[in-house]
């Protein structure tokens, strides 16, 4: 599969090295608001097509998809133009900021018959699947702690006074959008949309979130999600049992998995000899050689269920993005 691919930041740089390392996968052109900056981006990386149009990209005959890493404000925009032409997407989570929105991007894959898949790389990775083969192994579950604290290397300018693209709401940015993100979808994919939400976060003087905590309730089990783009963490994420716990090591790219039970700690984990986001190429390509419009991991519903647990969390801290309205 011919990927073109929109973005040109470190994530897409990611993205190429993992497609390398892909089965039937390879990257042949970028699309860029800028000429110069599509020249430089395809000579680093050696593509033979650039474009500064989206849809010129699509009508191209060069690509066979589009993997989009722009900023999340644009996401759905970039999601219709390529559905409307018949190409194939892989979106960077989240899919978009609002349920209205997710809604749109499904409408419009199912109309058009052309597949769309929300780049989230840990679901599809082969540790996640341990994860839930394991599951049973610890009994009734009772608690379950996810996180991922990654100090932001643009916080550091943000407060000597100038404002990066991660903290500005007009891109539909923040903790929560960026990181916390990881967290939630893997809890929704494991135990589905919880039935109250509480919620918490240190807004920044933007309007977006710095940090935020979420205390999600289910029948007899309680589900805590902490995230922060202004401080590090170190400690994996767990879910707790009746009868033992599972560690994850980092929850946006399990690596290591442990089980731990009154018998003993073992270590649980599978390899992964590839890139960790070649898992999300792979599982597209599949899905799109099977000729279904959606992944059976990484499902329409789930990017829904997503998106509408992050607005109501945003709702509750007051986070407001200008593309709310739409």
């Amino acid at each position: 599969m011919r990927f073109g691919v929109t973005g040109t930041n470190w994530i897409t740089d990611t993205f190429i090295e993992a497609a390398l390392a892909a089965d039937h996968a390879e990257v042949t052109a970028v699309c860029s608001r800028k000429e110069e900056t599509a020249r430089t981006y395809a000579e680093k990386h050696q593509l033979p097509h650039t474009y500064t149009s989206l849809e010129e990209m699509c009508d191209s005959g060069e690509i066979d998809a589009v993997y989009l890493a722009t900023p999340n404000a644009v996401h759905h925009e970039q999601v219709l133009t390529c559905l409307s032409k018949g190409i194939p997407v892989l979106c960077e989570k989240p899919l978009t900021a609002t349920k209205a929105l997710a809604e749109k991007c499904i409408a419009a894959s199912n109309e058009h018959q052309v597949l769309l898949m929300e780049a989230m790389k840990s679901t599809v990775m082969p540790n996640f699947r341990r994860v839930k083969e394991l599951l049973s192994e610890i009994g009734t579950i009772r608690q379950v702690r996810f996180q991922y604290g990654q100090y932001s290397s643009r916080y550091d300018k943000f407060k000597a006074g100038e404002i990066l693209n991660a903290f500005k709401p007009d891109l539909a940015n923040g903790s929560l959008m960026d990181l916390g993100v990881y967290t939630l979808y893997p809890i929704i994919s494991l135990f589905g949309a919880p039935e109250r939400i509480q919620s918490d976060s240190t807004l920044l003087h933007t309007g977006v979130d710095g940090q935020g905590a979420v205390l999600l309730s289910y029948e007899g089990m309680t589900v805590t999600a902490s995230y922060s783009k202004i401080a590090d963490s170190f400690l994996p994420s767990e879910i707790s049992g009746e009868n033992g716990a599972i560690h994850i090591d980092h929850i946006s790219s399990p690596g290591k998995i442990t089980l731990m039970t009154r018998e003993g700690t073992t270590d649980q984990s599978v390899a992964q000899d590839k890139p960790s986001m070649a898992y999300e190429i792979e599982e597209f390509i599949k899905t799109a050689k099977e000729g279904n419009i959606e992944s059976s991991i990484n499902t329409h519903e789930m990017s829904l269920k997503t998106v509408e647990l992050m607005e109501q969390i945003r709702k509750q801290q007051g986070i407001v993005y200008p593309i709310d309205s739409l």
